[in-house]
């Protein structure tokens, strides 16, 4: 049977592979890279995005409110996964390209290796499906993309969040001047790509500019818009008629300059003389001579008027309309106009989304004569996506987040709104000397300035490592820049590392049960492994989020999230554990993970009866052991 369908080379397994759980791997802290570490929310991880994204499944599941992606448009690596999940750690490695068949770090995804869609899809497929599990009901995923991949990356997010929640595909001006390689059109744009997890539960906010020419200063100094003004009294063939006299919506208006008076109506002819001979106006809604219901109730009318946000004129009462945006258009062109920004007129308003201009900027603030970043994204843009969300809580995350620039989007507008955003940033730490190897002329320029750069600061040559003092360098500008900006703006991030697991995996080899059993039962730690670095990822796997700073005392780490709340105990502990950690239990209901105690199960059988007999504790806690 034919059928129309979207597929092509290693599908099915790019679907097995989506929905395998993650390796034996987890995210270590590195506080020396970090920056204001116990008081930060924003996030930065080192690693496969892939594996990243199957560990932050439970712990940021419908947490995420925005994605953002700006992917590779090509892929010349494949990645191959076998249907052995258990495989080790360095196995893994080597099956994403991270390393080589020697241990050598290498690096994947490079456009330069050659434009292989069977192999672009099969990379991107298992990570879409994963981020769409990230994403909160009213949701979005943002993707740049260029011509190549447009058809690809829209057929793949219809398949993964459903045709029906395609929003839209936005143009983007990116290089004005068009790309001089062009054999038939000169390039000067590239593709972002719109979906929303839940259409029916979302919106976008109304985030462009005005033109000033298109605004005028009301009698009060305030601007509003020239034209387009709604009538909410006056001659109004949409409105109902009146039907029931005693309605709400049913009142003409005397209006002196000063002051207004409402009466309710019968008819077009029932004029209040007295009024009129006092120097009142009449204002009224009719149609073919018949009255009809005002837009707003009376209440509401007078809220408007107490406001002045009425304007009256030529027998109609209009509503201002005060705001100063409009909705994104299909195009995001370069502008640079006087516009009504928040209330104020600003001129020469710059809406830069150019490259150019992003290198430029990244030139100031590394103090380099060349950018250290090849093609990064324009600030401007990632703004513009950013404040199309009506959320200023919300957590932002890009899982190819390559130069950082959605990390400092997410400081300006902050700084700009007064917003309380939250990133969390996922990038392969590339070797950039691995990189220049491969790099065409225009590229090696930009990474030869980030080599110079980071050999001047004493650093290491990975691009995460670049990308980190990018942020840095960002918050500390916005700070310098301006005295009214609150000092509380958070501009730190906790940087985490993917590395093998701190727990022993279970090897499924008949030939190893004994050692296995043994190794169990003696310690399901590895030796290299901090009791710190072992509570977190137990608290990751737990549903914890990576922002949450556990209260440790002892052994005992203490994790309280919004919504949940988990001890790791991993010292030695006895009969009176429960009545210990009830004492400092902040929600209803938290969860107590245990390790085995060698000898324990006297302890351990006295906790779960404690549990059964005791309805307090019973109520608020429950028991797991590793």
């Amino acid at each position: 049977m034919e059928k129309y369908e979207f597929s092509w080379r290693g599908k099915r397994n790019a679907k097995k592979i989506a929905d395998s759980p993650a390796r034996n791997t987890t995210l270590v802290a590195n506080k020396f890279k970090s920056k204001n570490w116990d008081t930060t929310k924003n996030i930065y991880i080192e690693g496969d995005n892939f594996e990243i994204l199957r560990l932050l499944q439970k712990s940021y599941s419908e947490k995420v409110n925005l994605i953002y992606l700006d992917p590779p448009y090509n892929t010349g690596k494949e990645f191959i996964y076998h249907d052995n999940y258990q495989d080790s750690y360095e196995g893994y490695l080597k099956q994403t390209g991270q390393i080589d068949e020697a241990g050598k770090s290498t690096t994947t995804n490079k456009e330069t290796d050659g434009r292989f869609h069977t192999i672009w899809l099969n990379m991107m497929y298992p990570r879409l499906k994963l981020a769409r599990n990230l994403l909160t009901d009213d949701g979005f995923i943002f993707v740049s993309i260029d011509d190549h991949e447009l058809k690809n990356i829209q057929d793949l997010l219809n398949e993964i969040f459903g045709s029906h929640n395609f929003i839209g595909i936005i143009s983007v001006e990116n290089n004005p001047k068009g790309r001089k390689n062009s054999s038939f059109i000169s390039v000067s744009s590239e593709y972002l790509v719109i979906f929303a997890k839940n259409k029916d539960n979302s919106y976008f906010v109304e985030n462009t500019p005005k033109a000033a020419s298109d605004m005028k200063l009301d009698e009060d100094g305030r601007y509003v818009h020239g034209s387009g003004k709604r009538v909410i009294v006056g001659d109004n063939k949409f409105n109902d008629y009146v039907s029931d006299v005693d309605s709400n919506k049913n009142y003409s208006v005397y209006y002196d300059t000063r002051n207004i008076i409402l009466r309710r109506e019968y008819s077009v002819n029932s004029i209040d003389k007295d009024l009129i001979d006092k120097g009142y106006t009449r204002y009224y809604s009719s149609h073919n001579g018949h009255l009809v219901l005002n837009t707003y109730t009376s209440n509401k009318f007078e809220e408007l008027f107490k406001n002045k946000a009425l304007e009256f004129s030529n027998g109609k009462i209009f509503e201002k309309n005060f705001s100063d945006t409009i909705r994104i258009k299909s195009q995001l062109v370069n502008r640079k106009y006087d516009a009504i920004v928040n209330g104020n007129k600003k001129k020469d308003f710059n809406f830069d989304l150019t490259t150019t201009g992003a290198g430029t900027h990244l030139k100031e603030l590394f103090d380099t004569n060349i950018s250290p970043f090849s093609a990064p994204k324009n600030v401007g843009l990632l703004k513009n996506i950013i404040t199309l969300i009506d959320n200023k809580d919300a957590i932002i995350m890009d899982f190819f987040s390559g130069s950082s620039t959605t990390a400092e989007a997410v400081f300006q507008q902050n700084a700009l709104d007064n917003g309380n955003r939250k990133f969390i940033m996922i990038q392969l730490p590339e070797n950039l000397d691995d990189n220049l190897k491969r790099a065409d002329s225009n590229s090696a320029k930009n990474i030869k300035s980030a080599i110079k750069y980071l050999e001047s600061k004493g650093l290491d040559h990975r691009l995460t490592t670049l990308a980190e003092e990018r942020i840095r360098l960002a918050g500390e500008r916005i700070l310098s820049e301006s005295q009214s900006i609150r000092r509380t703006l958070d501009i730190g991030f906790k940087v985490y590392e993917l590395q093998e697991s701190t727990i022993h995996q279970w090897d499924e080899n008949p030939a190893k049960f004994e050692e296995q059993l043994k190794l169990f039962k003696e310690n399901i730690f590895t030796e290299d492994s901090t009791n710190e670095q072992r509570a977190q990822e137990i608290a990751l796997k737990s549903g914890i989020s990576l922002d949450v700073n556990p209260e440790i005392t002892g052994d005992i780490y203490h994790f309280v999230a919004k919504e949940k709340e988990v001890f790791v105990v991993l010292g030695d502990y006895d009969n009176e554990l429960l009545k210990v950690l009830n004492s400092s239990r902040k929600l209803n209901i938290a969860t107590v993970i245990l390790h085995e105690l060698l000898g324990g199960s006297e302890v351990k059988f006295n906790l779960l009866e404690e549990i059964k007999q005791d309805e307090d504790l019973n109520n608020h806690f429950n028991l797991e052991w590793l």
